[in-house]
């Protein structure tokens, strides 16, 4: 059974393995604060459905409680160890099943294994304020390994972390016009690739959202990242096939290991 991967925009995608619906970092609106979704319809209703949808870190853009909230009862949520004290408005969302996760945890869903991973980024909630959650990606098991990274920087121990993997979504940019530390830019998400040495890549996050009466401050952020990442992908880790989607688009992945 092939694996099927749906980009929604920014960090938000749909992994379908197994006949189970693995949703990441969702976020729904057209606006979130300074940020516009300046490409891209905001995800149809059918983004919505999910077996479990994971959340990487506490960033407001990946964290984003009314999205959440749309999720069908009793859908399995995977967030950041003392995620629900740093943010209180998740105990609103009593409908879904929530499971706190630290570097290393499995949890397993109708056969399907989730595992979290470290990543290197701020997991803090705001800009300030203690670090209380560790930022996290996840690594799906099941037909084939997918590795969601969420937001990370490169770092050393990266492949022994997340293990061998068939598939690699990897962010590629941000939502500004400068990309501070602990970010993948298109250069060093092509290293992290290289790696990583995965069967296929979906390049994510970028291209969705951007600062409100900014557009015309450094675009090629917003644009280019995909297309960079495509082709620097090619120089530093040819035998990698990478899918470069489109809001809404699909890539069925073989499964095989």
């Amino acid at each position: 059974m092939p694996v099927e991967i749906t980009w929604w925009g920014h960090a938000t995608c749909t992994i379908e393995d197994s006949n189970v619906r693995v949703l990441t970092d969702p976020l729904f609106a057209r606006r979130l604060a300074h940020l516009r979704r300046r490409r891209g319809a905001p995800p149809p209703p059918r983004a919505w459905q999910a077996d479990v949808a994971v959340v990487s870190h506490l960033h407001a853009d990946h964290l984003h409680v009314p999205s959440l909230a749309r999720l069908a009862p009793g859908t399995r949520l995977l967030v950041p160890l003392g995620a629900s004290r740093a943010v209180p408005a998740l105990s609103r969302l009593g409908h879904l099943r929530i499971d706190e996760m630290a570097p290393g945890d499995v949890v397993t869903v109708a056969g399907l294994r989730i595992r979290a991973v470290p990543a290197r980024h701020d997991g803090r909630r705001l800009p300030v304020g203690p670090h209380r959650s560790p930022a996290l990606g996840y690594v799906v098991e099941g037909e084939a390994r997918t590795y969601f990274a969420g937001d990370t920087g490169l770092f050393d121990e990266l492949a022994d972390e997340v293990g061998p993997v068939e598939a690699a979504l990897l962010p590629v940019g941000g939502w500004g016009p400068y990309l501070g530390a602990g970010h993948l830019d298109a250069g060093r998400a092509a290293e992290a690739l290289a790696r990583l040495a995965p069967h296929s890549a979906v390049p994510v996050h970028w291209g969705t959202y951007w600062p409100i009466g900014m557009d015309a401050v450094r675009p090629h952020e917003f644009h280019a990242p995909g297309d960079e990442f495509v082709r620097l992908a090619a120089e530093r880790a040819p035998r990698v096939a990478v899918h470069r989607l489109g809001h809404g688009e699909s890539v069925r992945l073989g499964a095989a290991r």
